[in-house]
């Protein structure tokens, strides 16, 4: 396979391989493009949950970003857990430095489980700023509702809070709708002259560690490709969801999905 394009990724490690930077660069890879990483956090975590987790300094999260574009300049970038308001401000500089034109961000903001990752100064510079220096941002509902600061319950609820994020300077939008209490799950791209909803049917599993991280690098990777946004996020749904139905169990708790579904080796490699 030849490598389409290079990405870099700006996000928290995973040690257990499901999600964050682990996951990133499986999608990536498996999608054909070359991966490259600056770490923000480091966490000593599992399917169960997370045992630690260490900050890596806004000083050092702007040196990986900026030394290695300079060898290797990406075609686009994936932005995911920022831990601080000091570590937004870092990442927006050095973006400027490097320009990348091609940039999408899935705010990390809450767990799983419903615990907030960062506090709320940091909520503000996303909502404030960020939001509107990336071409798509990938929200749950969780976090699109810290995000407007309206409880979303429904598809409606998550069109208006869509819009409402365009109305705050964000380009594009896909609200991702998994924790709505429903059989389908609906996924919504929003910018300023469209909607587009994606409706697929919900899998009963709990094996779905990562999904966020490997939806947004699957379309940070497509749309680095050529693809339009609203291609990109189809294509990467589709991905996802393949992912998660092949998912191998692993782990006594929230289980990873299976990044390699789409790849195929040639038989002199086997």
């Amino acid at each position: 396979m030849k490598i389409k394009s290079k990405l870099l990724i700006i996000a928290g490690s995973d040690s257990s391989g499901g999600a964050g930077i682990q996951a990133d660069i499986k999608t990536m890879t498996a999608l054909g493009s070359y991966a490259m990483t600056a770490i923000t956090a480091l966490t000593a975590q599992n399917t169960t949950g997370v045992s630690s987790i260490v900050k890596i300094s806004s000083k050092e999260i702007s040196k990986q970003i900026e030394y290695t574009s300079k060898d290797i300049k990406p075609d686009a970038i994936k932005i995911g857990m920022l831990h601080s308001a000091e570590v937004i401000d870092a990442v927006i500089k050095s973006l400027k430095k490097i320009k990348v034109n091609k940039i999408i961000f899935d705010p990390v903001m809450v767990t799983t489980s419903g615990v907030r990752l960062i506090n709320k100064k940091a909520v503000d510079k996303i909502r404030n700023l960020l939001i509107k220096k990336v071409d798509l941002i990938t929200p749950n509902i969780p976090e699109a509702e810290l995000l407007v600061k309206i409880k979303i319950v429904s598809v409606d609820d998550m069109i208006f809070a869509a819009k409402k994020l365009i109305d705050m300077g964000a380009k594009n939008v896909l609200l991702k709708g998994g924790h709505l209490k429903e059989k389908t799950i609906t996924d919504i791209f929003v910018n300023k002259t469209e909607i587009k909803i994606f409706k697929n049917k919900k899998i009963r599993t709990k094996n779905l560690h990562g999904t966020g991280c490997s939806l947004s690098s699957a379309i940070t990777t497509y749309f680095s490709c050529g693809k339009t946004l609203k291609k990109s996020c189809e294509l990467a749904i589709n991905y996802v969801n393949h992912s998660i139905k092949s998912s191998p169990k692993y782990g006594k708790g929230n289980g990873p999905i299976n990044h390699l579904i789409s790849f195929k080796l040639d038989k002199k490699y086997l």
